[in-house]
């Protein structure tokens, strides 16, 4: 998109941005109400809405931008009329729900979890109705998207955020014990406890000192492949998702024919470091422009280019056993802030070591190792991969083993 037409996005955004959204009757009470752009506007303007009332404090924020939908939804006005309309939809209402499923691994679980209401609002601009076509194909959402969430990096950088903390921690019932500082007061800003650190004893790391055994790289959902073209047969359907377009190297790319990809997704409640998934040496990065759509399953698995779109930065991982570096991929989403990497090119670093972290928002994390490493994923992350389901596992718990 050149300077020009981002800038007329940019300013029809805006417009779009002044139609009220305190008015419940402002929200549409009809599916046929939905494949007009007029509606697609008022949703973003919802969004920005609540973009702009997250840097101050107040509990009325943590029932809005920051909770979960399910609850949020009973809770609003216009949100509840737009609930009506949701409703209309019958089966496919069903399929699009406030959130998913998935297996925890520690304890076999299969557990129900929420979307963030601005998610919510993202996944039903996106794919409402089929007006989002032309919204997408003319760059609107887009700049929508783009606009919120580097407005929302900057909200959560002010002081006044931070009186969402205690909020925030008491909505999603995070533990304090695994904290470097759990004194919230500590915090200057709501994006400082966002990229919260933990105790270095706060994670395991499997088969630590072992160069044949590869970790998850955050507190995340993972689904793994043993070929990328598996990953796009059970879970990624964006049509341009290719190894090239998500790293945005052809030539790269070709490298890592046969090699194998696991997808790592952060929810906003989660320990937003990530780390090392191997013991190797930090390569170069490449960071990539991109848009913010929403990394939740529901838009992944449908014709949206979410992770060739996205905004992402690509770290190479060399490997002491092969000559072909694993690629680390940090990916950003709906209201993320920014990614930043907290290592140097050159250091040596172990299994489960700091790597980076993002801001505010959900991310994902794309890992790809070359077919040279020969890796093996766990049974249970296979399976439940092949079943469609994501599998809740923590920072340094093993993924995958190299075949030797």
């Amino acid at each position: 998109m050149t300077d020009q037409n981002e800038q007329k996005q940019m300013e029809k955004a805006e417009q779009h941005a002044l139609i009220p959204v305190e008015d419940p009757a402002a929200a549409p009470d009809t599916l046929t109400d939905y494949h007009k752009e007029g509606d697609h506007a008022r949703l973003s303007s919802a969004l920005s809405s609540l973009v702009s009332k997250s840097a101050s404090s107040g509990e009325s924020v943590m029932l809005n931008l920051l909770a979960p939908a399910t609850g949020v939804i009973k809770k609003s006005g216009w949100l509840d009329m737009a609930k009506n309309a949701f409703s209309v939809m019958g089966n496919y209402a069903d399929s699009w729900n406030y959130g998913n499923y998935v297996i925890v691994r520690k304890t076999g679980e299969k557990k129900w979890e929420s979307m963030p209401l601005y998610a919510r609002i993202g996944m039903h601009l996106l794919f409402v109705g089929r007006a989002e076509r032309t919204l997408l194909e003319d760059g609107y959402l887009h700049t929508v998207f783009k606009k919120e969430s580097v407005q929302s990096g900057l909200n959560f950088e002010s002081p006044a955020s931070a009186a969402n903390i205690p909020h925030f921690v008491s909505v999603y019932k995070l533990p304090l014990e695994d904290l470097l500082e759990p004194d919230l007061t500590k915090y200057k800003n709501f994006n400082d406890f966002f990229a919260r650190r933990l105790k270095p004893d706060a994670r395991t790391i499997e088969g630590k000192g072992d160069e044949t055994v590869f970790t998850s790289p955050a507190d995340c959902r993972c689904t793994v492949f043993q070929t990328i073209d598996l990953a796009t047969q059970y879970w990624v359907k964006g049509k341009k998702f290719t190894l090239g377009n998500l790293i945005d190297d052809d030539e790269l790319a070709k490298k890592y024919a046969g090699g194998n990809i696991g997808l790592f997704r952060l929810a906003p409640q989660d320990y937003h470091r990530f780390h090392s998934p191997a013991d190797c040496t930090i390569g170069t990065v490449h960071d990539i422009p991109g848009t913010y759509y929403t990394v939740n399953p529901m838009a992944v698995q449908e014709d949206l280019n979410v992770f060739t779109e996205n905004k992402r930065s690509v770290m190479q991982l060399h490997h002491p056993r092969s000559s072909t570096p694993i690629l680390f991929v940090a990916i950003g989403a709906l209201l993320v802030g920014s990614i930043e990497w907290t290592v140097k090119e050159g250091k040596e670093v172990g299994k489960g070591s700091e790597l980076g972290c993002f801001k505010y928002g959900g991310s994902t994390v794309i890992v790809v190792w070359p077919e040279e490493l020969g890796v093996e994923f766990d049974k249970d992350l296979v399976e439940n991969s092949i079943s469609r389901m994501e599998t809740v596992v923590e920072v340094g718990n093993r993924v995958g083993t190299m075949k030797v």
